[in-house]
């Protein structure tokens, strides 16, 4: 991997982790059932999660480096300037993406055989089933994101950047800004006296999968309405529980794998 290459793998595995981490944290959360004894090998759950925590995190990392040294070299080393004046790179992979604009990709079929030895893709993408049928589909969400983050106009003043994500307080990942008060929703905020209009541009500092999950966790208005301080969304229990996972993956060396 290039040494220019280093900043935007950490991005693309920041919006990989998004995808793994919520299907861990579905797993992971705790099911009613019956009492019984207490097992010698649950006896130290906190080391335990922290094993996992840290086998999810070395899994993550060997997918990403899998999957962007296989990417094309212009989306490797994309930013806001070389999207902004490339009406190329814009027309292929113009967002929101599809599967049918990463056909292109041809990703080598060791990545397909990985997703499906992990039950990550469908095992036949000819059958109904909940799994993505294929690589593409299952690096469409992680690629959008990583695309989203790396092209948009940064804000007009950083003098208020984190240097730690403000949810579960990283320090070793990119950050990205987060409008508390969502901009599709700004014209209806101040029409309906949620918010002054000076208030609109307040921004949280979050890595990759804590802004993707915020968006998840309610919808724009809501967000708006209920949710448009980091104090707020640290009061609700689900943020919290999410907060306390995402916190828990240390990519090892604190940086990126070199080769």
């Amino acid at each position: 991997m290039e040494e220019s290459e280093h900043d935007n793998f950490a991005v693309f595995r920041d919006c990989l982790s998004t995808t793994l981490l919520e299907k861990e944290k579905i797993k992971s959360e705790p099911k009613r059932r019956r009492r019984s004894k207490v097992s010698a090998t649950n006896s130290h759950p906190h080391a335990s999660s922290q094993h996992e925590a840290e086998e999810l995190a070395d899994f993550i990392d060997y997918l990403a480096h899998e999957i962007f040294e296989n990417l094309p070299q212009e989306l490797r080393d994309v930013d806001y300037r070389s999207w902004r004046d490339s009406q190329s790179l814009q027309h292929q992979f113009s967002l929101p993406l599809t599967v049918d604009s990463l056909e292109m990709l041809n990703l080598p079929l060791s990545i397909s055989e990985t997703l499906r030895t992990y039950s990550l893709i469908s095992s036949d993408p000819t059958t109904s089933s909940p799994l993505p049928p294929t690589a593409e589909a299952f690096i469409l969400p992680a690629l959008s994101a990583y695309l989203s983050t790396l092209t948009t106009a940064p804000p007009a003043t950083r003098e208020t950047r984190a240097e730690e994500c403000e949810i579960c307080e990283r320090a070793w990942i990119p950050l990205s800004y987060h409008h508390l008060i969502p901009r599709f929703v700004h014209d209806k905020a101040v029409k309906r006296g949620w918010h002054k209009k000076e208030d609109l541009q307040n921004v949280a500092w979050l890595c990759g999968a804590c802004h993707r999950f915020v968006h998840h966790f309610k919808n724009h208005e809501e967000l708006a309405r209920d949710y448009y301080t980091v104090e707020l969304l640290l009061a609700e229990e689900e943020v919290q529980q999410w907060a306390n996972w995402a916190a828990k993956l240390r990519w090892k060396g604190g940086g990126v794998r070199r080769r």
